[in-house]
C-alpha cells in the first residue's frame, strides 16, 4: 500500500496510542473483492460489510466479511492463538453482499445473522456450533431492493429481536455516469430515487411479518446507509436513528404501540449546524461528552467534514463538530465506518474512521505509478483512515503513524477485542484488499515501554429467561471518577455488526461501586460492585453478577 503524508497535527499533544497490524500472521490473505469492472458498478464502490462475533460459542470472535462481489463473502473462525481458519463453506455462509446485523432472533441461546444484499437479502439461522441454514424465505426475511446496514430492536418489548433495515437506492445499473469532462466514474445517489427502509417484527422466534406501514416508516424515501437503535431521549421507549446519504437524516422517535414519528429536523440530527443535508455514512454512537446519554457521530463526503451530533436531551441534539475539534481532520477524507470506542481505556470515548473516496479525489494521494489496495484501479480513490482521541472533550487527530496513515478504501469498521486483552482491537475492511486487523498495544507493558497499565470492564447484560444479550439495556457504571453510561449495543458504523458486550475504560480505577440497569422491558435494578479487568455478567431479576 501507498503512504498518506503524516497529518498536520502536534505529534506531542496526543496520548501515546499504539496499534499494530497484524493481518499477516491471522491467517487471513483473502482480498475482498469488490466487482469493480469497465461499467463502473455502484455496489462495487460502497460495500465491504463486516461482522465480528462469536459464531461456535467457544469465546473466541469470530470473523464474517462481506463482498459486493458474486460469492465474495468469507467466514472465518478464530483458533487458539488468534489464527483464523476460512469456514465458509462448512458453515454455509457463502454468496455476496453488503452489510449485516447479528443477534439471537429464535432466543435459543447462538448469534443468527442477517446479510442485507443488492435484493433479495438473506437470513441464516445457527444451529449452535457455528453452521447457518437458510432460513430466508420461511422467515419472510428477504427484503427486496438494496439494504445497507440494519439493526436489531426490541421496539414492542416482547422480547424477541425485531430488525430495522436501511435501503439506499433503486439502482439501475445501465445508468452511466461520469465526471465533468466525460471521463467515467460512479454514480452518485442522486441519481437515483431513494427507497423507503423495512422493519421486520418478530414473530415470537418464527419468522417476520413486514410492519413497515404501520410504523409509519414508509413516509420517507431516502437514501439510507447507517443505522443505530437505541432510546435516545429515556422514555423506555427504543427510537432509530438512519444517516442518509445526500438527504436529511431521520430521527425516529417511538411514539408508542408500533408507532415511529420523524423527529430529525425539531431535534437537530437531520442537518449540521448549518442546515445542510449531508452525505451520511457510517454512525458512532455512544456517550462522548461523560454526560449520561447517547450522543452521535455521522461520516460524510470529502469537503462536508463529518458531523458529531451532542444529545442535550429535551432539547434535541445539537451540531458541535467545531466545538469538540472534530471537522479539519475529515474535511479532505470521505468517511464511512466509525465508531466511539476507549483506545487507550482512559475512561473516555475515542473515534476511529474508515475512509475511502466513491469518485476520483480532486488530488491522489497516492504517488503516481504506485501499487495501491494492490488493485492500482483505486489509485484515485485510496485514502487514510483516522484514529482521534479525547481530550477533555476534545479530539486530538492522532493518525500520524502507521497503520493510520496507509492507504485503502476502507468501509466496515468494528472495534473488538479479538486477543482478550482487555483493549479494543480494530477490524476494518477494505476493498480489493486484505481486511486489516489492528491490534491495540497501547495498554501491554510488554510491548513498549511507553505502554500504560489502564484498568477496563467488559459488561454482559444476560437475560436468562430469553437465553441472550438483553440488547438495548442501559447501564450507568459508579466508578471513582463519578457516573459512566453504557449500553448493551451492537455498534453502528457502516454494514457492520459485533458483539453487544460493552466495554469500559477505568483508567487507574481498579473497581467500580455499582451497576444500574434499565432493561429493555422498563425494569430497574441495581448491582453490586466489582473488580476491574474482568468481563462481568448482569443477570436480569437476579441483582446479582455472574
Amino acid at each position: 500500500m501507498g503512504t498518506a503524508e503524516a497529518p498536520a497535527a502536534d505529534a506531542e499533544a496526543a496520548p501515546v496510542v499504539r496499534f499494530v497490524d497484524v493481518t499477516a500472521e491471522s491467517g487471513i490473505e483473502y482480498v475482498l473483492p469488490s466487482g469493480t469492472d469497465s461499467t463502473y458498478p455502484m455496489p462495487a464502490v460502497m460495500g465491504g460489510g463486516l461482522a465480528g462475533f462469536d459464531a461456535d460459542g467457544d469465546g473466541d470472535l469470530d470473523l464474517y466479511i462481506i463482498a459486493p462481489a458474486p460469492g465474495g463473502n468469507r467466514f472465518y473462525l478464530q483458533q487458539e492463538g488468534g489464527v483464523f481458519t476460512d469456514a465458509t463453506s462448512a458453515a454455509g455462509l457463502e454468496g455476496d453482499g453488503m452489510g449485516c446485523a447479528v443477534g439471537d432472533l429464535d432466543n435459543d441461546g447462538d448469534l443468527d445473522l442477517y446479510l442485507t444484499r443488492v435484493g433479495p437479502d438473506r437470513l441464516f439461522l445457527n444451529d449452535g456450533e457455528g453452521v447457518f441454514a437458510d432460513r430466508s424465505e420461511a422467515w419472510n426475511a428477504a427484503v427486496p431492493g438494496w439494504s445497507s446496514s440494519a439493526a436489531l430492536v426490541d421496539y414492542d418489548r416482547d422480547g424477541y429481536l425485531d430488525l430495522y433495515v436501511a435501503r439506499y437506492v433503486a439502482f439501475d445499473p445501465a445508468r452511466v455516469c461520469s465526471q465533468h469532462g466525460g471521463r467515467r466514474d460512479f454514480c452518485g445517489p442522486t441519481e437515483f430515487e431513494g427507497l423507503s427502509d423495512v422493519l421486520l417484527h418478530n414473530l415470537g422466534g418464527t419468522g417476520f411479518e413486514d410492519v413497515s406501514v404501520a410504523a409509519g416508516i414508509t413516509t420517507v424515501e431516502d437514501a439510507g446507509l447507517g443505522v443505530v437503535a437505541a432510546d435516545f431521549d429515556h422514555d423506555g421507549e427504543v427510537d432509530i436513528y438512519v444517516a442518509n446519504d445526500a438527504d436529511p437524516n431521520n430521527l425516529w422517535i417511538h411514539q408508542g404501540g408500533g408507532r415511529f414519528l420523524d423527529d430529525g429536523v425539531l431535534q437537530g440530527s437531520a442537518f449540521n449546524r448549518w442546515g445542510n443535508s449531508e452525505a451520511g455514512m457510517g454512525i458512532a454512537v455512544g456517550d462522548a461528552d461523560l454526560d449520561l446519554d447517547l450522543d452521535l457521530f455521522v461520516t460524510h463526503l470529502i469537503t462536508e467534514t463529518n458531523t458529531y451530533y451532542r444529545n442535550l436531551m429535551l432539547p434535541g441534539f445539537e451540531d458541535a463538530t467545531i466545538d469538540t475539534d472534530l471537522g479539519a481532520a475529515s474535511l479532505d477524507l470521505t468517511g464511512f465506518g466509525t465508531a466511539f470506542f476507549d483506545a487507550d481505556n482512559d475512561g473516555d470515548l475515542d473515534l476511529a474512521v474508515a475512509n475511502g473516496a466513491v469518485k476520483r479525489r480532486p488530488s491522489a494521494l497516492a504517488a503516481p505509478g504506485a501499487a495501491t489496495a494492490p488493485f492500482p484501479f483505486w489509485s484515485d480513490y485510496v485514502e487514510p483512515n483516522l484514529l482521534l482521541l479525547n481530550e477533555d472533550g476534545r479530539f486530538v487527530d492522532a493518525s500520524a503513524q502507521a497503520p493510520w496513515t496507509e492507504l485503502g478504501l476502507s468501509r466496515a469498521l468494528v472495534p473488538a477485542d479479538l486477543d482478550g486483552d482487555g483493549d479494543l482491537d480494530l477490524v476494518i475492511a477494505d476493498l480489493d484488499g486484505t481486511p486489516r486487523l489492528l491490534r491495540n498495544l497501547t495498554i501491554d507493558p510488554g510491548a513498549d515501554t511507553n505502554a500504560t497499565t489502564s484498568n477496563w470492564l467488559r459488561i454482559r447484560a444476560f437475560d436468562s429467561r430469553l437465553r441472550r444479550d438483553a440488547i438495548g439495556a442501559r447501564i450507568t457504571v459508579q466508578t471513582p471518577d463519578g457516573a459512566r453510561l453504557v449500553h448493551a449495543l451492537p455498534p453502528g458504523s457502516y454494514l457492520s455488526a459485533g458483539a453487544a458486550t460493552a466495554h469500559l475504560g477505568l483508567g487507574a480505577a481498579d473497581t467500580v461501586q455499582g451497576f444500574e440497569v434499565v432493561w429493555p422491558d422498563g425494569l430497574a435494578e441495581h448491582f453490586p460492585g466489582a473488580a476491574a479487568n474482568q468481563v462481568v455478567e448482569l443477570i436480569r431479576g437476579e441483582g446479582r453478577i455472574r
